[in-house]
């Protein structure tokens, strides 16, 4: 099948909508087309990705409507592939909801729905840590029916500092109170009582997550990205490190510098999971390493491609790629492909001007690696393409860009914990 026989339909328009659509220039020379139900600033003034805005496609009956929809008037050429991919929580659930239904129509991997749930709420996603062996941080459930008097009023089982977040991510889209966040760190209980009542009174009905925070700066993360076939098997498997995340209350966790890192160790126990739980398609995790006890504990899975997940493709393993050659030209696997910290194609990638790189990042010798790779030129973004630049586009970038130099003077906090 020549290259020219499939066309990528990429789910939303953010900035992993773009890293992929970049991919696919890269490797095949042709343009994508997106479906969201906002237009977001990372995809405007592309002409590598036609982005199509569609009120309510971001939710059922808009979702499963638009795509038959098209399926029977505009994407129905035999000889074409239509490779359709999620690029968010959203899309990646409403794929696998409507994936017997969408397959005559078009070509796509996706998880079973059951497993799905079971990944995306992080109380199952916990047990089923539990369940596998694999390493997180001490972790309690908190409900509303624990409450008194919209009080929490037992006893942790573990000390502060903790780290709060929401088990429901959609539902804390809608909910909103003074001082919300992403996700929380507390130094104390007071602190932990206030924001606890300001959740439920404003209406968040789901569990939060308690966990004993593991101390230690942004450098003490991880990212794995991994693309797994529809046998189970892992195609490509590459490890990343951060070294700085978005300080935002609303962006928490979002990292905005990541060097190429490897850890056989860490490859081998999610290649193992993966398999165990007949996982498909693309899969983002987030871990932590605990000084504590040298462990590298997981924090979530995202089904689908880390919002970051272009520092991938920048250091020569093209994700698009692999996933194509799986889907459309249907080559068998052979072996996975393993991330390597140190090659000729290793890039720093950034998502943030290098002013705020070199000023907030941690000093450390993972940092003068980066600053290595700075001065040799080698480091990109996902967002800036020779390729694709055109004023308008260029000024667009420039500016929100250049907005991180406020957020960080505003939010970025030293403590490590």
């Amino acid at each position: 099948m020549s290259q020219d026989k499939f066309l990528p339909i990429l789910l939303g328009s953010d900035m992993n909508v773009y890293g992929m659509a970049r991919a696919f220039h890269e490797a095949y020379r042709i343009q994508s087309v997106a479906y969201a139900g906002t237009e977001l600033a990372p995809t405007r003034f592309s002409k590598i990705v036609k982005v199509n805005q569609v009120d309510g496609f971001d939710h059922d009956p808009g979702f499963f409507d638009t795509l038959v929809d098209l399926a029977k008037t505009t994407y129905h050429d035999p000889e074409v592939r239509y490779l359709l991919i999620p690029c968010g929580d959203g899309y990646a659930e409403l794929l696998a909801k409507h994936k017997e239904a969408l397959k005559p129509y078009y070509t796509f991997i996706a998880n079973d729905y059951a497993l799905l749930e079971r990944l995306i709420n992080k109380v199952s996603f916990y047990e089923v840590c539990e369940e596998f062996g694999l390493p997180y941080p001490k972790t309690f459930i908190l409900t509303k029916d624990l409450l008194t008097d919209g009080q929490f009023k037992e006893a942790l089982p573990f000390d502060f500092p903790v780290a709060l977040k929401p088990a429901n991510s959609v539902a804390w889209l809608s909910v909103d109170f003074e001082g919300r966040k992403k996700a929380f760190i507390i130094d104390n209980r007071q602190e932990f009582d206030t924001i606890v009542s300001r959740i439920y009174q404003a209406g968040y009905e789901d569990e939060m997550i308690v966990q004993d925070f593991i101390p230690g700066d942004d450098s003490n993360m991880r990212v794995l990205n991994a693309y797994v076939d529809e046998n189970h098997d892992v195609r490509v498997m590459a490890l990343g490190h951060p070294l700085l995340e978005d300080p935002t209350p609303g962006a928490v966790g979002n990292y905005v510098v990541i060097i190429p890192d490897e850890n056989q160790q860490i490859y081998q126990m999610i290649r193992k999971f993966l398999k165990e739980i007949n996982y498909v398609g693309f899969a983002n995790f987030d871990l932590k390493y605990d000084r504590r006890d040298g462990q590298y504990k997981l924090f979530e899975i995202n089904l689908r491609q880390g919002r970051s997940s272009f520092f991938i493709t920048l250091s020569g393993l093209n994700l698009a790629q692999f996933l194509t050659e799986d889907l459309v030209f249907e080559k068998p696997y052979t072996e996975t492909i393993y991330g390597k910290a140190d090659t000729p194609d290793a890039k720093l990638w950034l998502g943030v001007p290098k002013n705020i790189f070199l000023t907030y990042a941690k000093e450390n010798q993972d940092k003068e690696r980066a600053k290595k790779l700075l001065a040799q030129d080698r480091w990109g973004t996902t967002v800036f393409y020779k390729k694709d630049m055109s004023l308008k586009r260029w000024i667009l970038l420039k500016r929100m860009f250049y907005l991180y130099n406020k957020r960080f003077k505003t939010f970025f906090s030293t403590k490590e914990g």
